[in-house]
C-alpha cells in the first residue's frame, strides 16, 4: 500500500469488498452443502468417460466462441472508432446490439431462418429447387449463434479503449517510419490487451453458463447436465456438477491472469484533449462497409425481421398481446436496480485489483469472475435457501432479485471498471492527495470522471443482461410480478412462437436503449 494512502480509506475498500465477497460466496456454500449430501453415484460420475466428454465439448465451444468473437470484435471496433468507413456512426450503434438478444430467443430465430427447413430454404426452393439446407444443429450452429450474440462483450471494451488511446503513440511510431499495419500490431494492439482479456473472459464465461442456445441447438454442454439434474429434483448431484463448472471457471480465470502480463496501460499525464485520428481506408472503404453491414444484418436485422414475421402471423391469427405493460415495467425496474447495485459493488474490487495489487486482491478478482459461471438456477436456489432460513424479510422481494443479478453479473461491471482504471495514471490521484484532498474527494472529482465511460459501459452490460436473465427471475421475482423474459419463455416453452414475438421485440427494444444512447454519446466525442 502506498505510504501516502490514508489507512481508513484502504480499510473501507476492503470492508466493501468483503461484503461483496460474502454475497458471492452464498451460492458456492449452498452448493457445497448440497454436494456433501450427494450419493456415491455422483462421485463416481468423475470416473465416467461421458462426464469428461461433456467437459471437453463445453471447453471446446467456450474457447472457439472466444476466438471467433475476437476475430470479429477487433476489426469492428477499429472500423467504427478509427476509420472513415461509410456510416461509421450508425455501425457503432448497430454492431453491439446483438448483445440484447437472449440466447434462447436468438437460437430459435436462427433455426427458424437458417435451419434445414427454415425461411431461407423456403425462399430458395422455388427459384433453385433447394429442398433442404445443411443442418444448423450441433457444434457449428452453437458456435455461430453464441459468437454473434456474445462478441459485443469484447467490442464495447475495445471501442472504449480506442477512444481513450493517446494518439501521440501512433504519431511517434509513424515518425519512426512504421507503416500503419506495423503501428497497429506493435502499438495499438498491445494497448488493447486489457480490454481483450476482460472481454474474452466474459465471452468464455458466458458460453460456459449458457443453457438456452445449446439446448435448442442440441449441443450437449455441462449446463445441460446441471439443469437436467435440477429438473429431476436431484439437487445434490446437480450441485456437485455445478461445483465442477466453477472449477472450470477458476481455471479460465487463472489462465487469463497468467497471460495478462505486467505491462502498464495508463497515460503518464492527463488524457489527451485531441481525439484520435480518423484513418482513411482507401480501396478497403467499401469492403469494410459490407463487413459492418453483414454483421449488423446477422446480429440485428435478421432476428428482428423473423420476430416481426412471427408477430404479424400471430396478429393475423387473432393472437392477443397479453399484459405487456406490466411485464415491461417489471423488467425495467428490476434490471435498472441491478445495474446500479452491481456497478457500486464492483467498484471496491476493481480499485483494489488495479491500485493495490496483492495476493488478496488477485483472489478477489478470481472470485468476481467465477461468479459468472454460476448457473442462474443455482444462484436462485441458494438465495431462496438464504431468504427462508436467514433473511426472511427479503424473501420474494425485489431486493433478493437484485442481489441475484449482482452475483450473476458482477464480472461484467468489474471488467469494464478494471479496464477504465488501468488507463488512469496513479500520479493524477497522488498529486491531488498531496495537495490535501481526501481520498473520497479525489475519487469523486478526478477518478470518477475519467472512468465514467467504463462505469456506463458496465452498467449497460448489466442492465441488458439482467433483462434477459431467466432462471433467477422465474424463481426470485416477487409474487405477481411478470417480466418480458418470463413472458417470452412461457410462450416459447409452450410452442406459442407468435405469442412470444411481441414481448421478445419489446425485450430487445428496452435492452437496446441504454446501449444505443451510450454509443451515441461516445460517438459525439469523435471527430
Amino acid at each position: 500500500m502506498p505510504n501516502r494512502q490514508i489507512p481508513w480509506s484502504y480499510l473501507a475498500l476492503w470492508a466493501g469488498a468483503l461484503l461483496v465477497v460474502a454475497a458471492l460466496l452464498l451460492p458456492p456454500v449452498y452448493l457445497v452443502i448440497r454436494a456433501l449430501e450427494a450419493s456415491d453415484a455422483a462421485w463416481q460420475a468423475l470416473n465416467r468417460a461421458s462426464t469428461w466428454m461433456v467437459v471437453g465439448r463445453t471447453a471446446l465451444l467456450s474457447l472457439s466462441v472466444t476466438a471467433a468473437s475476437a476475430l470479429l470484435a477487433v476489426p469492428l471496433a477499429w472500423l467504427t472508432v478509427r476509420s472513415d468507413v461509410p456510416l461509421r456512426r450508425l455501425w457503432a450503434v448497430l454492431v453491439p446490439l446483438p448483445l440484447v438478444i437472449p440466447s434462447y430467443v436468438g437460437a430459435y430465430l436462427y433455426v427458424s431462418a437458417l435451419g434445414p427447413r427454415g425461411m431461407l430454404q423456403q425462399l430458395l426452393e422455388a427459384p433453385f429447387g433447394i429442398t433442404r439446407l445443411p443442418s444448423f444443429y450441433g457444434f457449428w450452429g452453437a458456435l455461430f449463434t453464441l459468437t454473434i450474440l456474445s462478441y459485443p462483450y469484447m467490442l464495447l471494451g475495445l471501442q472504449a479503449t480506442l477512444r481513450r488511446m493517446d494518439p501521440t503513440l501512433e504519431e511517434a511510431a509513424a515518425s519512426l517510419g512504421m507503416q500503419r499495419r506495423q503501428t497497429f500490431l506493435r502499438v495499438v494492439l498491445p494497448q488493447l490487451r486489457p480490454a481483450l482479456g476482460a472481454g474474452g473472459l466474459l465471452v468464455a464465461l458466458y458460453v460456459l453458463r449458457d443453457f438456452g442456445a445449446v439446448a435448442i441447438l442440441r449441443y450437449d454442454t455441462f449446463t445441460r447436465v446441471i439443469y437436467e439434474q435440477y429438473r429431476t429434483f436431484d439437487r445434490s448431484q446437480a450441485a456437485f456438477f455445478a461445483l465442477l463448472l466453477i472449477g472450470m471457471t477458476l481455471v479460465l480465470v487463472a489462465f487469463e491472469l497468467q497471460t495478462r502480463g505486467r505491462a502498464r496501460y495508463d497515460q503518464a499525464g492527463v488524457r489527451a484533449v485531441r481525439p484520435p485520428q480518423v484513418i482513411p481506408l482507401g480501396m478497403w472503404r467499401w469492403p469494410a462497409f459490407v463487413f459492418c453491414g453483414l454483421m449488423s444484418f446477422l446480429g440485428v436485422l435478421l432476428p428482428t425481421g423473423v420476430l416481426l414475421y412471427w408477430l404479424i402471423r400471430g396478429l393475423q391469427a387473432g393472437e392477443t398481446l397479453g399484459v405487456l405493460g406490466q411485464a415491461t415495467w417489471g423488467a425495467l425496474s428490476a434490471s435498472a436496480g441491478g445495474a446500479v447495485v452491481t456497478v457500486l459493488a464492483a467498484l471496491p474490487l476493481a480499485i483494489l485489483a488495479v491500485r493495490y495489487p496483492s495476493r488478496g486482491s488477485v483472489w478477489l478478482e478470481r472470485l468476481a469472475y467465477a461468479a459468472f459461471a454460476l448457473p442462474g438456477i443455482a444462484v436462485a436456489l441458494a438465495l431462496i435457501f438464504f431468504g427462508i432460513n436467514v433473511a426472511r424479510p427479503l424473501y420474494q422481494t425485489y431486493a433478493m432479485l437484485i442481489l441475484a443479478y449482482m452475483i450473476l453479473f458482477l464480472p461484467q461491471a468489474f471488467g469494464a471498471l478494471r479496464t477504465a482504471l488501468l488507463q488512469v495514471h496513479p500520479s493524477l490521484e497522488e498529486s491531488a492527495r498531496s495537495l490535501g484532498r481526501r481520498p473520497l474527494t479525489v475519487f469523486v472529482t478526478i477518478t470518477m470522471p475519467l472512468i465514467r465511460p467504463g462505469m456506463l459501459a458496465g452498467a449497460s452490460l448489466v442492465f441488458l443482461t439482467a433483462m434477459k436473465e431467466l432462471p433467477a427471475t422465474l424463481l426470485l421475482a416477487p409474487l405477481g410480478v411478470r417480466t418480458l423474459a418470463t413472458e417470452v419463455w412461457t410462450a416459447v416453452s409452450e410452442a406459442y412462437f407468435a405469442r412470444a414475438a411481441a414481448p421478445a421485440l419489446l425485450l430487445i427494444l428496452c435492452s437496446s436503449l441504454p446501449l444505443a444512447l451510450l454509443a451515441a454519446r461516445e460517438q459525439r466525442e469523435q471527430p
